[in-house]
């Protein structure tokens, strides 16, 4: 179900015709060429793809609806968001820190809260029906290690010797 806001946003694109209902490509060949390509990193990619689920879990983006419609957008966000947490799953730690980093920067908050958000909206992290299945345990594991690494990156010391 649609917000009232995102109800008369799609009305007056509608009524305007500010839609272009002709593309080249496909919804999915979309998402991830213009607008995830767009999004520094892949756990920036991760929770930018959250932040379109709606309350129900229902993927909302108004720009990919009045290209491809609602039913292909949503199915193009949701394998989109599979590709990319699977492709977080299958980064090794090291680069996932740096990751981190790149993602916070761009979004203007530190790595550690950066990830304390993550943390704080997981289950939106994952797709639908993705909830407490092996890999959300894995991504739990990821964001745990990625928070301990980078509270403690400021503790850290070289050692002289």
């Amino acid at each position: 179900m649609a917000t009232p806001a995102a109800a008369t946003a799609r009305k007056n694109i509608e009524l305007f015709g500010i839609c272009n209902k002709m593309s080249l490509k496909s919804a999915l060949q979309d998402i991830k060429e213009t607008t995830l390509s767009a999004v520094s990193g892949w756990l920036g990619k991760l929770t930018y793809l959250a932040s379109l689920r709606g309350g129900q879990g229902r993927y909302q983006h108004w720009g990919m609806e009045c290209v491809h419609g609602m039913e292909s957008s949503a199915r193009a966000l949701r394998q989109a968001h599979m590709e990319v947490v699977t492709k977080v799953l299958r980064t090794p730690l090291p680069s996932l820190l740096e990751d981190l980093k790149e993602s916070s920067e761009n979004s203007g908050v530190p790595a550690s809260e950066y990830v304390e958000e993550m943390r704080g909206r997981f289950d939106d992290l994952l797709p639908e029906g993705r909830q407490n299945t092996p890999a959300s345990t894995h991504l739990n594991s990821i964001l745990v290690a990625l928070s301990s690494l980078e509270k403690n990156r400021g503790r850290a010391t070289r050692s002289t010797s």
